[in-house]
């Protein structure tokens, strides 16, 4: 463990704010007792360090290899130390030289800082908090991340659409009733489109979730594939009422919000240009049997979903012919006759080549949500089959709010 980056052995503030351990207390009598070896029960410490003591004096501390694992802590309180093993008087620290000591910082005076074995340490304590240094500045030369910052509120209501109190995913009926926050995950040189505005209404495919705990603060680190993504911050039980902070750490501006707005508005210009009757979530799940345009014999292909010119685009499979695309996208369509259209293309350097294409016409009360349709050729040339087919699942409905 290496506290040397970001500055820790210069910034005793930082240190301090690293670690924290607790002797856990079984009981009210056992909370504040304390031990023989000097420690308090039921007492959280600092850790300010972390070090391998070089052992021997003189020539002999270079050449001999043994060396020990050593952790240095604070009592908050500023007195009442470890008293065991490598406390500050004890004779162990005569085997360490004194320019050793001296880099270390070994002090005898009861302060409160003291440094112990890590092995001692693992023995006598049984609660570990980490706290996260993130790095957000844009002036450093270490890793540096995008930093979201979102404040919300759990309100209950009595209205289902206006509740933001749901409670968590095993209340099914109001678990989507909770606050919705929605952020993308993109590399800085695609293209990728995507379409969620609005809030959801049926639960989609989760893809991480943190633990229930009483605690001030909960953190959850996964890495995410490419895709618009949704954060649902809930409490355990509905209809709890309270505020919380949400902060969004990604590699690329992630362009966080929340999602108000149940469905599309409606405006001034309704009447004049129209307002959605249907909407359809298309999801591209695979594609089989792609020509092969590469050299390699292989492809780089991306798909394409177009309707009523809303575009979403997925992200490039390299070196495939069978991509698992597994890419959504939501439209609010004004034009229920007017198809939808799926092209395939090939990444290319210069100009990405074709690959084929499909149109489907979605019927509300068509049953068969799943579709594995032939490739076919554009334009003029558009009845002819070509190499591959696309799987796509579909589901419309004439309610705006189910999806």
């Amino acid at each position: 463990m290496d506290l040397l980056e970001s500055q820790m052995a210069t910034d005793e503030v930082a240190r301090n704010q690293l670690f924290e351990r607790v002797l856990k207390a079984t009981t009210v009598e056992d909370m504040e007792a304390r031990l023989d070896c000097g420690l308090v029960k039921g007492h959280a410490y600092a850790v300010t360090d972390v070090k391998k003591v070089r052992l021997g004096q003189g020539l002999l501390a270079f050449f001999k290899s043994e060396k020990l694992n050593m952790i240095r802590m604070r009592n908050p309180w500023g007195e009442k130390e470890w008293s065991g093993p490598w406390s500050d008087s004890s004779d162990e620290w005569k085997k360490v030289s004194k320019s050793e000591r001296e880099k270390l910082g070994v002090t005898v005076q009861d302060d409160g800082e003291f440094w112990m074995t890590f092995d001692d340490f693992c023995q006598y304590f049984t609660d570990l908090i980490l706290c996260r240094l993130i790095n957000t500045s844009y002036l450093s030369i270490h890793k540096t991340w995008e930093e979201e910052v979102m404040r919300g509120s759990w309100v209950p209501r009595q209205d289902p659409l206006r509740n933001r109190s749901g409670g968590c995913i095993n209340h099914k009926a109001t678990f989507l009733q909770n606050p919705q926050y929605v952020f993308d995950v993109k590399k800085v040189e695609d293209e990728v489109e995507l379409n969620r505005k609005y809030r959801m209404h049926t639960a989609q495919q989760k893809v991480a979730g943190s633990i229930y705990i009483n605690s001030r603060c909960v953190f959850l680190r996964k890495e995410l594939k490419e895709g618009r993504y949704v954060i649902i911050p809930t409490t355990f039980d509905p209809r709890q009422q309270g505020d919380f902070l949400l902060r969004v750490f990604t590699d690329v501006p992630s362009d966080c919000k929340e999602l108000n707005l149940d469905e599309p508005p409606q405006t001034c210009w309704t009447g004049m240009c129209g307002y959605p009757q249907l909407v359809t979530q298309v999801h591209i799940l695979s594609a089989e049997g792609l020509q092969g345009q590469d050299s390699n014999g292989a492809s780089d292909p991306y798909v394409i979903i177009t309707c009523e010119g809303e575009r979403v685009r997925s992200p490039v499979h390299k070196d495939t012919r069978s991509p698992n695309f597994d890419v959504k996208g939501l439209f609010y369509r004004k034009k229920p006759k007017e198809g939808i259209h799926i092209e395939i293309y090939n990444k290319n350097v210069i100009v990405d080549t074709f690959l084929g294409q499909v149109t489907l016409s979605s019927d509300p009360n068509d049953r068969q949500e799943q579709h594995t349709l032939h490739l076919r050729d554009k334009g003029n040339r558009q009845d002819n089959d070509l190499p591959g087919t696309v799987t796509v699942r579909l589901i419309t409905c004439t309610t705006l709010i189910n999806i």
